[in-house]
């Protein structure tokens, strides 16, 4: 089925905004999408139960699709690596079910929206990354850049990264998107040329600070089919 894996070229780079966004494009298009995020750190506890505000964004722009907590399954309060996240609060995380966890969105929707935590090397165990998650699942990937100093080097190593792992993880291309801006930094005028010079894949668009809207419009779920790939 037709689906697109988030990841960044760092933590907080806008992953759940912008993959929010795309949800909500897809949604307003008519399409029943599913989302996920396989795990979560940093959860905030609310009447005794841990959130993810990362997952509730998701759900909120998917229009509540399913359940919450089969959003993301496994939640964490320690803002770590999830499954150091998980020591820390005596647990383990459950590696068969990053994987497992979709089945409920794959099987009830037309399309899915995997979220990654961090990014694509970012480990989930000792021998286990984020890139493993994402060439299990075969969707193509959508990399948020963001658009401030570093951002050109921090792509260019995404990027790497996916051509290089265990096996090439296929790229649909790149979302710029401006974060909060930083006083001095005169990069967000010349980082989309220098991407645009030195990466071989798309930009797909850019999303201004605080927008709503990818700057050009972007068919999202011609992107996510089997017949792209």
């Amino acid at each position: 089925m037709p689906g697109l894996f988030i990841t960044g070229t760092d933590t907080e780079v806008g992953k759940t905004y912008i993959a929010a966004l795309v949800a909500r494009d897809l949604r307003e298009r008519g399409c029943r999408v599913g989302v996920y995020k396989p795990a979560a750190s940093g959860a905030r506890r609310i009447d005794g139960r841990l959130v993810a505000d990362d997952a509730v964004q998701l759900w909120e722009a998917a229009g509540r699709p399913g359940r919450l907590d089969e959003v993301c399954p496994q939640v964490f309060e320690a803002p770590l690596a999830p499954h150091l996240a998980a020591q820390a609060e005596g647990k383990q995380l459950n590696a068969p079910l990053l994987l497992d966890g979709i089945e409920p969105w794959q099987k009830q929707y037309e399309f899915v929206l995997v979220e990654g935590a961090g990014g694509l090397m970012s480990p989930l165990g000792d021998d286990l990354y984020v890139a493993d998650l994402a060439a299990a699942f075969g969707y193509p990937l959508v990399v948020v850049t963001p658009n401030k100093l570093g951002t050109i080097n921090q792509t260019l190593q995404t990027l790497m990264a996916a051509a290089h792992f265990r096996r090439p993880l296929d790229v649909a291309g790149m979302v710029l998107n401006w974060p909060t801006p930083s006083a001095g930094d005169a990069s967000p005028t010349t980082n989309r040329r220098q991407l645009l010079l030195h990466c071989h894949a798309r930009l797909l668009a850019e999303v201004g600070h605080g927008a709503t809207r990818f700057d050009p419009t972007v068919d999202w779920m011609a992107l996510g089919r089997a017949d792209r790939r």
